[in-house]
């Protein structure tokens, strides 16, 4: 099952040369999750090949700007290009009240049908329950309310072996049972234990997105051992004192999170524009996490590799 993430945005409050704001898409079994929705998110779907009509879940973590100043032109396209499917938003609660006021007064009735979910800030929550996935709130310490999100995939069943479940003539109906582990009785009453004739399937994969936050204990656990974490790393630690006063983390802090947590890969992003490039802050996260990567826009990365 493919499980993997497209930087479409990494750079903090303001772009510059070749950084946009915050934006990730999130591809599992080809199906398409936004992540924030900075300005400029949509030139970046055009420019990575990312089809906006796909698009079925958006999830914005908080109402700064770089995270969801480039939602309502993205809104808009969608219904100029004729859409006509529902679409679920996941944000904080005034945003369907932007929403509302942005299409209000530029007089636009919508061709289809926005599902608003608003997102706790105060409490993990479930807030996306399908046949493939869960999606659940992280409660984050920034300025003003702002929620991650984690992303964890389902069990599947067991994969038959093809060439034994056809050696012994299993009948079709059988094949739903085996499936789910039960072993098969032959008419001659041989039992084949569900092993012999099935192969477990992979195990289920985890992305923790933890969107502009202080370095805060609070939200360790609800993230434990995830495959893949993205942290923001606003600022080198030499600015730790800039991060406290603006409740951003620093490359050091976001490493020490996927250390302390028990991340597999750590995925580092919203960088300082006073960063022009992002070797510094690679080195200082690498110190104390070496499996960390850069958030380079473009890039995609696969979950559990």
């Amino acid at each position: 099952m493919k499980f993997e993430v497209t930087i479409l945005g990494s750079s903090s409050a303001t772009p510059i040369y070749n950084r946009n704001p915050t934006a990730q898409a999130l591809n599992i079994n080809e199906r398409l999750y936004l992540i924030d929705c900075g300005e400029g998110t949509q030139q970046q779907m055009l420019k990575f090949d990312v089809k906006a009509s796909r698009i079925d879940h958006i999830f914005i973590s908080h109402l700064h700007g770089d995270h969801y100043l480039g939602l309502v032109g993205l809104l808009s396209s969608l219904h100029l290009n004729g859409r006509s499917k529902p679409l679920k938003l996941f944000g904080p609660a005034p945003l369907k009240e932007i929403i509302d006021l942005q299409f209000k007064y530029s007089d636009t009735t919508l061709n289809y049908e926005i599902e608003f979910y608003p997102t706790d800030p105060t409490q993990p929550a479930v807030i996306l329950d399908t046949n493939e996935i869960t999606v659940e709130t992280i409660p984050l310490d920034h300025r003003i309310a702002c929620t991650g999100f984690f992303f964890k995939q389902k069990k599947t069943l067991r994969k038959l072996i093809k060439e034994k479940v056809e050696a012994l003539a299993i009948p079709v109906n059988y094949f739903s049972l085996l499936k789910r582990g039960q072993n098969y009785v032959a008419p001659d009453g041989t039992v084949y234990q569900n092993d012999e004739l099935t192969i477990d399937s992979s195990v289920p994969k985890s992305y923790a997105y933890c969107s502009d936050t202080l370095y805060n204990q609070n939200y360790f656990a609800q993230i434990a051992n995830a495959d893949l974490l993205y942290h923001e790393s606003t600022f080198l630690h030499n600015m730790l004192d800039r991060a406290l006063q603006t409740h951003h983390t620093t490359a050091w802090q976001a490493a020490d999170v996927a250390l302390q947590t028990g991340a597999h890969q750590l995925l580092i992003g919203h960088f300082s524009a006073r960063y022009k490039t992002l070797n510094e802050l690679l080195d200082e996260a690498r110190s104390v996490f070496p499996n960390t990567e850069l958030a380079i826009e473009g890039k995609t990365f696969t979950v559990g590799a």
